[in-house]
């Protein structure tokens, strides 16, 4: 076995490596797509029907999963998250001399609310949507076809995050207060 001195040379890129691990951990890194769900929400239960796209509820799903959140079914959960009224809408935004589309919008929505296991409203019935634009071009429709799929697919993960960024704010605290107003808004009030 040969014995070989250490230089900067030899521990540069386990160096190198090392820095950069501690600097992404020390700066808040995370991973794109994931977000910081505080662990308050836990045990949390997601109702997304079967009328709602089946990538858009396994999207939302993960991304609470990826974040740290345990998932249970309703019945045993303390928070329910439901998911309703997903609509995916095309509508033509430009018009050639031709009298044809030459743009179109796609939009998604949807409507999210977060309630506790005794029905308290956490989070009213929110509606959140996303949309994108595009070129159609009539001389390569196929292509155009898939680029609109790709896109579908996009604003529906796009919106399964705009989902969970609804969620990050629930901390403990806006949890207790917002569990405090409930029941002093169910007090009766008191006459004189």
């Amino acid at each position: 076995m040969r014995w070989v001195p250490l230089t900067l040379k030899t521990i540069r890129l386990p160096l190198l490596a090392v820095m950069t691990a501690v600097a992404v951990s020390g700066c808040g890194f995370q991973l794109r797509g994931t977000s910081p769900v505080p662990a308050a929400l836990q045990p949390l239960a997601v109702n997304c029907p079967n009328s709602l796209p089946a990538r858009f509820c396994e999207s939302v799903r993960e991304q609470l999963s990826l974040g740290g959140i345990e998932l249970e079914p309703a019945e045993t959960a303390d928070y329910v998250l439901t998911l309703r009224d997903y609509n995916q809408d095309r509508r033509a935004s430009a018009i050639t001399a031709q009298a044809s589309a030459a743009e179109y919008v796609l939009r998604h929505t949807v409507t999210i609310e977060l309630l506790t296991a005794n029905n308290v409203p956490l989070i009213a019935a929110t509606d959140l949507n996303a949309s994108e634009t595009y070129r159609y071009d009539e001389t390569n429709v196929l292509a155009k076809q898939r680029e609109e799929e790709e896109l579908q697919q996009q604003l529906g993960d796009r919106l399964a995050q705009q989902v969970i960024f609804r969620l990050v704010p629930m901390t403990q605290e806006r949890i207790d207060a917002a569990l405090e107003a409930h029941s002093a808004d169910q007090k009766p009030s008191e006459s004189p």
